[in-house]
């Protein structure tokens, strides 16, 4: 079992894994930070923006001045914003089987490996997940489509040019493989090889493994996945939340008993209490208002917005602010706002009663019914109509380079009364805010990021009890700005492995079993013996039949029937007999029952008075030579020969002994007081073992007289 890590972000994660001839892919988050090293895509065109002078080297080159542009001691590409992909030459990701996506915000590379890799595979994740992550790639599609921008910066990306860059440039990874963001046709074509599931709904995957997604507790739709087989199971944790939000709980009992926990998507912000960033929210967002300033949030169309919405619900009218307008602008604000009231079977069972009384489960219902909600595509149209401050304004896109945010930065940038208020602990807000400066208007951090965090982990990982914990590096150790909390990494034993982008980590794992079945017509035929009490064995001769990595175990098939003809068949075309033995018996054998079983052969047939000669075959006797086990013998009718008997006598001195091997077709054993009593062309099949270096009858199969 080995797993590829493709990706170094952490909580944006894709990793592919192996297990049991299938390959399976795990997320595929597209990393958006590498966003932030481009200048911002304003609507309307920014004489600050367009004015920045271009960015030459230390010896005073200045070919790279249309490329990149300095602002505050900062260097951008002035380029269309580009995004970092999952690793695409570590496996050939045409090979990948399956894809599970998690969470939506794990979801947005999806285009890139199915469009771009000859991936044919099948993606599997919840209605809620497909339907909130079109949104979030529609949105950004939107973004970026609308402001086009015909020049593309390329030369910067040269490896000797990257390093004589300053930071963080110089330190961006893998430059030369970002691309640009996709089309819309690109987002419907990845989107249609999505198969919607269920939580607890179990997958068979080619008969060779099951996954069932279970839910995470972390947004609409988010899971969890197991991967197992009959005797292995890998459980999968990829951004779960303990807290009580809007989300169904997480589902914990079934994670139990893994021997492999691959872990990701823990909390950005290990030492925040979303609880008292909220809170704080609140308050900053009061303070801007009653100054009559304007607060601009930055975020995402659907998760955190939810939770925000739903306190200011309950807040606005305790801090007299019931008359501020709240507006939430995106092109696809009214899609959310429905889907989060619909999706009503994934939500938490207090939001899921509301629906049966009949009421909306969130309160951003009764917001825009009262007016003090409203939503718009964008700034265009209704919303020059309708606007007015002091005012509260939800948009993105988060990196606050591209979307309305942009437009909203610039207009408020300037005045000392505005906040802007930062809630995605995705992008570093000090980064965010690097092309707008010198800003007037005042900044708040208060990142609302309901994951788990690094106690809650410890708590889970004592409770589930994996055998093997598998992280991202960022994970064992501290945080580099917070060297000393050796609280905030992952502490299990045994100690959990760590993996980083673009490398193979082969999983401590090792399959020991592999579950086969029986046709019952088979099982019927066994004859199992006790060899101690409890135990029984028995031998099987069967055909193994494998189809879809299931395994049955058959019949041997009947011998055919013989033509009727008088055409001759060749010796080669005989069908050897296929009869059902008798189980062979194996161990010590009593030497008193021995003996008696072969005095009652020597009175059966002592009553012919003929010679009798019992033979071996050839190849029966080597095996039987070499490995010291059951062979069978035959009672042959034909008299031996003068030189036969004469041989016979000389090395059989002994009685019951065999001779030493002969070049005669058969290995000759004379007994005494042995006559024939077969018909012709009869046999007598007896089952034989070695014992002390004689040979024994233990039985006789059949007789014929």
């Amino acid at each position: 079992m080995k797993l590829y890590c493709l990706s170094g972000h952490p909580t944006l994660p894709c990793n592919v894994l192996k297990f049991k001839s299938t390959t399976i892919m795990l997320d595929c988050g597209l990393d958006m930070t590498s966003t932030l090293n481009f200048l911002p895509l304003p609507l309307v065109q920014s004489p600050r923006l367009s004015n920045l002078p271009g960015w030459s080297l230390k010896d005073g080159n200045a070919f790279l001045d249309k490329e990149l542009k300095e602002c505050s001691g900062h260097v951008f590409v002035d380029s269309v914003p580009e995004f970092c992909l999952p690793e695409t030459e570590l496996i050939d990701l045409s090979t990948v089987d399956v894809i599970l996506i998690s969470n939506y915000h794990c979801m947005m590379a999806l285009p890139y490996i199915t469009e771009h890799t000859g991936f044919t595979g099948t993606v599997y994740a919840t209605e809620p997940t497909v339907q909130i992550g079109r949104l979030l790639m529609e949105e950004l599609v939107n973004f970026i489509e609308r402001v086009p921008k015909a020049q593309s910066a390329s030369l910067w990306k040269n490896k000797d040019i990257q390093r004589l860059l300053p930071s963080p440039l110089k330190d961006a990874v893998e430059v030369s493989t970002w691309r640009r963001c996709y089309t819309m046709q690109e987002v419907n074509s990845a989107l249609s090889k999505i198969q919607l599931v269920g939580y607890s709904q179990k997958i068979e995957l080619f008969g060779a493994v099951q996954v069932t997604p279970l839910s995470s507790g972390y947004a609409l739709g988010s899971s969890n996945w197991i991967i197992q087989s009959h005797y292995e199971k890998v459980s999968y944790v990829s951004g779960s939340s303990l807290l009580t939000t809007h989300p169904q709980p997480m589902d914990q009992a079934s994670l139990k008993n893994s021997d492999v926990l691959v872990l990701t998507g823990l909390t950005q912000i290990p030492t925040a209490n979303p609880d008292g960033m909220v809170g704080e929210f609140c308050s900053n967002l009061a303070l801007t208002v009653r100054n009559g300033g304007n607060v601009l949030v930055p975020c995402y169309p659907s998760g955190v917005i939810y939770d925000l919405l739903e306190c200011l619900y309950q807040y606005i009218d305790s801090a007299g602010l019931s008359s501020v307008p709240l507006y939430f602008i995106s092109p696809v604000a009214n899609s959310s706002l429905e889907f989060s009231q619909i999706f009503a079977e994934w939500l938490c069972h207090n939001k899921q009663s509301k629906v049966y009384l009949p009421e909306p489960p969130f309160p951003h219902a009764e917001l825009i019914q009262t007016n003090k909600l409203k939503h718009y595509p964008s700034i265009h149209g209704d919303f020059s109509n309708d606007f007015r401050q002091p005012c509260v304004v939800f948009t993105g896109h988060p990196s606050l380079r591209f979307g309305d945010v942009v437009h909203f930065m610039e207009l408020w940038g300037k005045s000392s009364l505005n906040t802007v208020i930062f809630t995605e602990p995705d992008f570093s807000y000090l980064e965010a805010l690097a092309p707008y400066q010198p800003l007037a208007m005042k900044c708040i951090y208060c990142p609302i990021d309901t994951r788990l965090n690094f106690i809650q982990v410890s708590k889970l990982l004592k409770e589930v009890q994996p055998l093997h914990v598998v992280c991202p590096e960022q994970y064992t150790q501290p945080p580099p700005a917070q060297s000393h909390r050796m609280d905030l990494m992952i502490d299990c034993q045994p100690p959990a492995m760590s993996y980083r982008r673009a490398e193979v980590l082969a999983l401590p794992f090792k399959r020991r079993y592999e579950k086969i079945e029986i046709m019952p017509e088979l099982a019927d035929s066994l004859v199992p013996m006790e060899i101690k009490p409890g135990i029984s064995l028995a031998t099987v001769s069967a055909v193994l039949h494998t189809k879809d990595n299931k395994h049955l175990l058959q019949p041997p098939p009947r011998p055919t029937q013989p033509t009727s003809g008088k055409k001759r068949k060749r010796v080669s075309d005989d069908v050897p007999d296929c009869k059902v033995l008798k189980p062979l018996l194996s161990g010590s054998i009593p030497v008193e029952q021995f003996v008696q079983t072969l005095e009652k052969v020597s009175r059966f047939l002592g009553r012919h008075g003929h010679t009798t000669r019992i033979s071996l075959s050839r190849a029966h006797y080597g095996s039987w030579r070499q490995q010291g086990d059951v062979a069978a013998w035959t009672c042959s009718r034909r008299p031996l020969s003068t030189q036969e008997e004469a041989a016979s006598t000389r090395r059989c001195d002994e009685p019951g002994r065999v001779g030493q091997r002969r070049a005669h077709p058969c290995q000759s054993l004379e007994l005494p007081q042995l006559t024939p009593c077969c018909q012709r062309g009869a046999r007598l099949h007896l089952s034989v073992r070695i014992w002390e270096a004689a040979a024994m009858v233990l039985d006789a199969q059949e007789f014929r007289e």
